[in-house]
């Protein structure tokens, strides 16, 4: 452990066995567990209707979730800001089933749209990395996480292990809906337990490039993240890690945005980081790539500076932009999960570039208490 020098990059490559740790918690060589869900057999609104409360990088876990439950079980998934829901004149009239995700398990705003919640009646699922904290005392059922104790201020490891929880929930419904075969979801899973060994073989690349592109790209006063999709909810949070991590300013778009305003910014100073992964087996990520693709070559005569996380031996996309960062390919859903670890690193090591105490960020605590 002593060979990190700072507790958030030490989390950052813990990532792998955290992931395991969570995937155990719910599945094993056969496949989904019925054991640890059946705390939510009855959880499921009879409409299939779903909100999302968090805050935060857990509220970038929700968004990717959003997308991954109305993809693989025909959910109908809203996310909310944890402060504005708690805020609302009144209570929603769908009786939807609620998640509410949080690290700690303790985050205020919100522990109050769970209380919320549960007294409009409403079943409610706690997502939380800290054992007995008071969302999973309280939610009528508790998916806990395997993260571990997490020290950084910056969530890395238990915003994995989020995705990791809630990909496999989407796994279970589209198993009690019927929307996947048992096959298929044999097949997910198998696929999801190979993804921390391929995530370990990726590190230390990963950190190695991301050390040289922070270098490069220092200078930069402000940064675009694009993404579509699920990756979207990735870019997001990609934002966020840099933004308070290396205090330098960063907005998360949706990749079709771009010419809808935010393209007025980008400049030498103002480079992109664009998402640009595909799943060749699913066809609205193959449409979303090749309009990815077509996106970085107007950037490309417009002269922007681009970094693009790609598939490892992508060919169309590394003559159209300045930088590739490869991930070794996965499904669409899963991933995310791999994704945004070299942006956590880009993260780590803009915030040396500058100068940052990386593991003190000013103005930040581990769990907001108070709101």
């Amino acid at each position: 452990m002593n060979e990190f020098p700072h507790v958030m990059l030490r989390e950052i490559y813990e990532q792998p066995e955290a992931i395991r740790r969570t995937l155990a918690l719910y599945a094993d060589a056969d496949g989904l567990r019925p054991d640890a869900f059946e705390p939510l057999a009855n959880w499921l609104n009879p409409r299939g209707e779903v909100l999302i409360a968090a805050s935060g990088t857990s509220r970038h876990a929700g968004l990717a979730a959003e997308v991954t439950l109305e993809d693989l079980c025909g959910l109908a998934v809203d996310v909310e800001y944890s402060s504005e829901y708690v805020t609302r004149s009144a209570a929603n009239p769908r009786r939807p089933s609620v998640i509410v995700i949080s690290q700690s398990g303790e985050t205020s705003d919100t522990l109050a749209a769970l209380r919320r919640a549960r007294a409009s009646g409403e079943p409610t699922l706690a997502i939380a990395n800290v054992d007995g904290s008071t969302m999973q005392r309280e939610a009528s059922a508790a998916m806990p996480l395997g993260a571990g104790p997490e020290l950084a201020i910056q969530a890395t490891k238990s915003f994995t292990c989020q995705l990791a929880a809630l990909y496999l929930l989407a796994l279970y419904e589209a198993q009690q809906l019927n929307t996947l075969s048992a096959a298929e979801i044999g097949a997910r899973v198998a696929e999801f337990a190979a993804l921390p060994e391929q995530i370990d073989r990726q590190l230390d690349a990963w950190q190695a490039q991301m050390a040289v592109l922070a270098r490069k790209y220092s200078d930069a006063t402000t940064f675009l993240y694009l993404g579509r999709g699920v990756h979207y909810a990735i870019a997001r949070e990609g934002a966020l890690k840099m933004k308070e991590t290396s205090y330098v300013e960063v907005e998360g778009y949706p990749t079709g945005e771009l010419k809808h305003g935010p393209n007025a910014l980008v400049s030498e100073q103002v480079p992109l980081m664009v998402l640009a992964t595909v799943d060749r087996n699913f066809d609205a990520s193959q449409e979303h790539y090749e309009k990815t693709v077509q996106l970085l070559k107007d950037l490309h005569q417009q002269g922007a500076r681009v970094i693009a996380l790609v598939n490892r031996g992508d060919e169309e996309v590394p003559p159209l932009v300045s930088d590739t960062v490869s991930i070794e390919p996965a499904s669409e859903h899963l991933s995310p999960i791999q994704e945004i670890i070299p942006l956590q690193m880009f993260a780590y090591f803009m915030a040396l570039e500058r100068g940052v105490d990386v593991d003190r960020p000013r103005n930040l605590k581990k769990a907001v208490i108070e709101a």
